[in-house]
């Protein structure tokens, strides 16, 4: 779902294409994810991460937490994915990542990119965002991301999803 403004509002589902909103500093969208346990086999056989406190319960409580912990790069996909669905065709530059708190499975995790600065670029827009994600109401990782967009317009139904 989009939200515009300095005070987060849905954007409403009528807009036509050529009416959809333009992205402007202060600007916020969010997407929910819940994790599973097939996401985590999945990320683990892409990148051989197969740390046990991904996959063994008793193993990940010996280690302090409450169950088994969402690898803190898989929810981080959180942040290209909100970008790119809501503007095809951008590339991400960069990004910083402070994981702050862990997100277990079945914890739904909800991604907001804040857009913080945008400048226009060779017929492109450089934007800066506040990349930031939370399980509960508690912040889990904290960021910035910056990404060149093809267009300002937000596309009102996110490509991809």
């Amino acid at each position: 779902m989009v939200f515009s403004g300095r005070i987060a509002r849905p954007i409403a589902a009528s807009f036509s294409s050529t009416t959809n909103p333009l992205l402007k500093v202060g600007d916020v969208l969010r997407k929910p994810r819940t994790f599973n346990h097939l996401d985590l086999v999945n990320y683990a056989e892409l990148t051989s991460d197969y740390n046990p406190i991904h996959f063994d319960s008793g193993f990940a409580k010996e280690e302090g937490f409450e169950d088994r912990v969402v690898h803190g790069m898989l929810v981080a996909t959180l942040f290209p994915r909100v970008i790119a669905s809501h503007f095809p065709g951008a590339v991400y530059v960069s990004q910083s990542l402070q994981f702050k708190l862990p997100v277990y499975i079945g914890n739904e995790a909800v991604a907001e990119v804040k857009a913080l600065n945008i400048r226009e670029n060779k017929k492109r827009y450089l934007a800066k965002f506040s990349t930031k994600c939370f399980r509960d109401g508690d912040l889990v990782i904290d960021g910035e991301a910056l990404a060149i967009l093809p267009t300002l317009e937000i596309r009102e139904e996110p490509f991809g999803d």
